[in-house]
């Protein structure tokens, strides 16, 4: 996994560790863009089969990398949409309760405050103790009240890790239903669902899927692949592979998850780049990245801990460092990095660095050296 920098359309003045906000575009991927585009102007060269042949690539592409196959994989445009297509399909009871991690990414809280809201139920935002690990906490937290657990694989705020397999016994436990919002972390790190039996998981596809903006994916188990989408669109219908008979108007959806994809899903422009970015991943292998990218972060924690700069306590994902910021740096961090040519986030309390593999040594020297200059 060394020296794929010339994989990534990153130049050599550039260090990013920014990952964790939109990935930077693989050169395959920006081929296959240019290609599609292309090809979209000329209508002419796409045949009835084109609606069809692409998503169902990137499909069983997608399933591959969950350790599943095509037939649970629905193509959506967004977390939020991913979550909305889960949640109208859940029920809890008045009184039940929806555990979600304290300072989570937006899209999943809104989603169930208004599940909770329509269900009578309560949202119980789980907070960690001091020295507690996300894991210990969701588990403190849920009980036979519980009807849904949603919970990330790292939380997005500092890479902070979740033993979804512990979580997921838990849920067992008590017939809960656990929703995995996978967007900080498919793709780099391995999520295999059928060993871990989720009911759904949602990602982005920009961020460590290295695909591009407004892709997104909805695994679902197979027990919630017959319900109700939140759109009725066409080419979800059985049969609609037939343009010459679509106003045959048909009840039966197609098989597996697809009932579940969004309006316009074939998009023409988008899924090529989609399929170039999932096809590179899987030919890295995700195993490998994970081990590079902890080997990356590993050395960046070492070097900032030289200058007095603390990643977050372990457990932590293999590809995100949080490190904690004094309150009086929070502000100034990103536009200084910015100046020395480096690019990162703060979220919450912490500076987070999400870096790929395009991240070499000379770009962790510029980290550490524009950090300790704002330490002075």
């Amino acid at each position: 996994m060394a020296d794929l920098r010339a994989a990534f359309d990153v130049p050599d003045e550039v260090a990013y560790f920014n990952t964790a906000n939109l990935a930077p575009v693989l050169h395959a991927v920006a081929d296959a863009g240019r290609r599609a585009l292309s090809r979209r102007g000329q209508p002419w060269t796409i045949g009835p089969q084109d609606w069809f042949t692409d998503v169902e690539t990137l499909r069983g592409l997608v399933g591959q990398l969950l350790g599943s196959t095509a037939e649970g994989v629905a193509l959506v445009p967004s977390t939020s949409y991913g979550f909305a297509a889960v949640a109208a399909n859940l029920r809890a009871e008045p009184g039940d309760r929806v555990v979600v991690l304290a300072d989570e990414y937006p899209s999943g809280v809104y989603t169930w405050r208004r599940f909770a809201t329509r269900h009578e139920a309560r949202v119980v935002t789980v907070v960690r103790a001091d020295g507690q690990t996300w894991t210990e906490a969701i588990l403190d937290a849920v009980d036979e009240r519980t009807a849904v657990i949603s919970s990330p694989q790292v939380h997005w705020t500092d890479g902070t890790w979740v033993d979804l397999a512990a979580v997921a016994d838990r849920a067992r436990d008590v017939g809960a239903s656990l929703v995995v919002d996978a967007s900080q972390s498919l793709g780099a790190v391995p999520l295999d669902v059928e060993a871990l039996q989720p009911d759904a998981v949602v990602s982005v596809g920009y961020k460590w899927l290295l695909g591009p903006f407004g892709r997104g994916y909805l695994w679902l188990a197979p027990a919630h692949r017959d319900g109700e989408p939140i759109e009725e669109n066409w080419i979800v219908r059985e049969g609609s592979e037939d343009f010459a008979r679509l106003t045959e108007y048909r009840d039966g959806y197609q098989p597996g998850a697809r009932r579940f994809d969004q309006g316009q899903r074939t998009l023409f422009e988008l899924t090529p780049m989609a399929i170039a970015a999932v096809e590179q991943l899987l030919s890295w292998g995700v195993v490998n990245i994970a081990a590079a990218l902890r080997a990356t972060t590993d050395v960046i924690a070492e070097r900032l801990g030289r200058i007095d700069l603390q990643p977050v306590a372990h457990p932590r994902g293999p590809h995100v460092l949080g490190v904690d910021l004094p309150a009086g740096v929070r502000d100034d961090v990103v536009p200084a990095l910015r100046d020395a040519g480096c690019f990162a986030a703060v979220r919450g309390s912490s500076l987070r660095l999400s870096p790929h593999l395009h991240t070499t040594g000379e770009d962790i020297d510029r980290l550490v050296a524009a950090l300790a200059t704002l330490r002075r």
